[in-house]
């Protein structure tokens, strides 16, 4: 590859996209939120007994029903699961985990966008997938919509 100066420019505007990225609102959330989580002794270690359970989870899952510690292994779980979930900390967590994929999933759009409207940019929100399509269902189904994709 040939070194040319609008690559010299497009590698200084990728490092300023990702420096305006990572002092962005959504990305300061994202620290504090995650930092406020993990500097928490008590939650860090339910986080982490919450891994071993789900370490066995995944061993149950290898032979479903007939592993003989099925039925405990998916109510523990389902259970620690929950009182995760229900912690204020872990919750704003993944509220700015979401926001920050929003932006990157904006981002990302733009960026392909620009280059064309074809580009199919895979999103994780579905406002997103659907923003760009005449048919709202991203152009998925093959042709079978008759939209002008």
């Amino acid at each position: 590859m040939l070194m040319t100066s609008d690559w010299v420019f497009i590698l200084d505007e990728v490092d300023e996209l990702s420096a305006m990225i990572l002092s962005s609102e959504q990305a300061q959330k994202l620290r504090q939120a995650y930092q406020a989580v993990y500097e928490d002794i008590e939650l860090s270690a339910r986080i982490k007994a919450f891994q071993r359970i789900k370490d066995q989870y995944e061993d149950v899952q290898r032979f479903g029903k007939y592993h003989p510690d099925y039925n405990i292994i998916m109510k523990q779980i389902r259970t620690e699961k929950r009182q995760l979930d229900l912690n204020a900390q872990v919750a704003t967590l993944k509220l700015a985990e979401n926001d920050y994929q929003d932006l990157l999933d904006e981002i990302s759009l733009i960026i392909g966008h620009s280059v064309s409207e074809a580009v199919k940019i895979p999103v994780s929100n579905p406002f997103f997938a659907s923003a760009g399509s005449a048919c709202g269902t991203g152009c998925g189904t093959g042709g079978g919509c008759s939209c002008s994709a």
